[in-house]
């Protein structure tokens, strides 16, 4: 199109004579001015034909762009003449799985579906069914009124602490970036439930290859699947819900199975509740708590609830001795929390009491600004997760605990929602753990405290299979950093 200075009225200098064609060109200009002269003049009913038109169109196009954007996609697909907006609403789930596509395959039910289905069967002691109804997330709470709003005691279960596998499991079969096509796919899970497979030989008088038996068999059939072959696992991913060192047998007489050591395991990215800070491809994530909100909005109340709650004691222990561990620490600090009463609010957990949660447990976390935690029978504990979700400030006494686990999950900088004391002070009495609490102020304590409720919805598993509405909980922030990892594994070229 010519510009509008080029339409404007004849230079007053004189005109040279026109190239041959150009009279030509002017001509016809001249000609459909005429023309358009004609046709828009008010007395020409052809006229008013095109301004009707005209008004019409822009009245359409009105009514077109004040259609919201959350009515032009359906689960069925797009409509036949989509508008702007839906353009745009499907530009950004396109941009929602840049990093990549999950395939999940489709697994004989021996390795998940049937270990669930025998539930009663997983444990020595008598059954766990209780821990896989509810999506994983196990027996509705109870006797949580006047603990924590009304309105949120639906989103609270007791949930076992190794129930990952279930909860990832029925989470990644409605993930967004899930895809039906394995040659689209840039991630493939494998859903097999190793935590539960060995969770029953453990304790029982059982044989290595009895601890081995279903690792072998699912690392048999993945690695006759094509496209195993083709990135000899580099690209396959699992989760395994028990800690790494249950899955690291050196010898048939250790504990655990050898899993992890067994050939085709090696590339396999593993997602944990405890890692091995020095395997790559050890993933920890956090261990499942109580709390499953089912909206965005469940969060900020809960978020609320926690940053207003009046705290009245300084820090607090939930746990029991291990009998069979020598010098054993925790039982220093139930000793140390016992002698200082006016500080210190003491849950003890002797027995199985304080199994998969409490609301004495919870009601504790609530009140109290610090609380105390030692390692657990491995150097991670659920009790970190809970103590957090409560707004309370993590004690650590095991640099191991925590901030060589969740990294993705957690702040940089351990002292910006942490505590840590060395525990041979603590031993040795060199050091109090009330008097180290006692040198924060109300306005630093304020500012940790702060920084754990930001971080809460990464401690969180929200039940609605298909996930929140905008917030991402620790199931999103795992499966966005596995992805980013085989991105980044393709682009630096970082496999053996």
């Amino acid at each position: 199109m010519l510009p509008i200075s080029n339409l404007s009225s004849p230079s007053p200098h004189p005109v040279k004579k026109p190239k041959t064609g150009e009279f030509d060109r002017k001509n016809s200009f001249n000609s459909i001015k005429s023309v358009l002269q004609s046709t828009l003049s008010l007395n020409n009913p052809r006229s008013w034909l095109l301004l009707s038109i005209l008004f019409l169109q822009i009245i359409l196009l009105l009514m077109f762009r004040s259609v919201p954007a959350s009515l032009s996609v359906s689960r069925g697909g797009v409509a036949d003449q989509p508008s702007t907006e839906v353009t745009g609403t499907i530009a950004l789930l396109q941009d929602q799985c840049e990093s990549g596509r999950i395939y999940v395959y489709n697994m004989p039910k021996a390795f998940n579906e049937e270990l669930v289905k025998n539930c009663h069967e997983l444990s020595p002691w008598g059954s766990r069914c209780d821990m896989f109804s509810n999506d994983g997330f196990g027996r509705k709470a109870t006797g949580l009124n006047g603990v924590v709003p009304d309105d949120l005691i639906p989103a609270w279960y007791w949930t076992d602490q190794f129930a990952s596998e279930v909860i990832f499991h029925n989470r990644i079969l409605n993930h967004k970036c899930r895809t039906l096509e394995a040659e689209s796919a840039t991630a493939f899970y494998i859903p097999f439930y190793a935590g539960l497979a060995v969770g029953k030989y453990l304790w029982a008088n059982s044989t290595a290859k009895e601890r081995d038996l279903h690792c072998e068999m699912m690392l048999k059939w993945v690695r006759d699947q094509p496209h195993w072959k083709k990135s000899n696992g580099w690209d396959h991913f699992i989760t395994m819900g028990r800690i790494s060192w249950d899955f690291r047998r050196s010898s048939d007489d250790d504990w655990g199975s050898s899993c992890i050591y067994l050939p085709g395991m090696r590339n396999i990215t593993r997602l944990l509740i405890e890692r091995n800070p020095w395997d790559y491809f050890d993933v920890g994530v956090p261990y499942p708590t109580g709390f499953h909100p089912r909206s965005d909005s469940d969060i900020v109340q809960w978020q609320d609830f926690v940053r207003s709650r009046n705290r009245s004691i300084l820090f607090c222990f939930a746990g029991a001795t291990r009998g069979t561990i020598r010098n054993d620490f925790r039982g220093l600090l139930l000793s140390h929390c016992r002698s200082e009463p006016s500080t210190c609010r003491l849950v003890n957990c002797a027995g199985s009491r304080c199994s998969n949660g409490t609301s004495a447990i919870l009601e504790t976390f609530l009140d109290s600004d610090f609380c105390l935690q030692p390692r657990g029978d491995s150097f991670t504990r659920r009790s970190i997760f809970d103590c957090m979700v409560a707004g309370s400030i993590p004690v650590l006494f095991w640099k191991r605990s925590a901030y060589y686990q969740y990294q993705w999950f957690l702040p940089g900088d351990p002292a910006s929602y942490s505590v840590f004391i060395d525990r041979n002070e603590v031993k040795n009495g060199t050091k109090s753990i009330k008097e180290e609490l006692e040198k924060y102020s109300r306005e630093e304590v304020r500012k940790m405290r702060e920084k754990v409720i930001d971080y809460i919805p990464k401690f969180l598993y929200a039940k609605p299979q298909e996930g929140l509405e905008t917030v991402k909980d620790a199931f999103d922030v795992a499966i966005d950093g596995v992805l980013n990892r085989f991105r980044e594994q393709e682009e630096w070229g970082y496999k053996w």
